[in-house]
């Protein structure tokens, strides 16, 4: 059995940063299909500054989502760190990697 009692912070946050800038990417086009559709929709169709703002908050949003990512990552590693020093971190129970067969060939080429 092996215990994890801490977490470098700033690899996790890193970790977290580019996870949620790619989930930001994801969903990037649903929102602006969904802008989009609010923008042209209703008693003022064709508002192009709610358009302009879509575009820009779609731009700026897997940015924000990156960073967001990246402080609640390196606070959840540091609030992990303090638990765990006090309360003796997670237990984990790891198997080595299965041994691979090599074949080996005894062939001379003397025959």
């Amino acid at each position: 059995m092996h215990i994890m009692k801490s977490i470098g912070v700033l690899s996790c946050a890193k970790i977290f940063a580019i996870i949620h800038f790619a989930i930001g990417l994801i969903f990037v086009p649903f929102f602006l299909l969904m802008a989009m559709v609010g923008a042209f929709a209703g008693p003022k169709a064709g508002n192009a500054f709610s358009a302009a703002v879509a575009i820009v908050m779609a731009v700026f949003m897997p940015f924000l989502y990156g960073f967001l990512g990246f402080v609640m990552g390196a606070l959840g590693a540091w609030l992990y760190n303090l638990a765990s020093s006090w309360l003796g971190g997670i237990e984990l129970e790891l198997q080595p990697p299965a041994a691979t067969m090599v074949a080996t060939s005894t062939y001379s080429g003397m025959d």
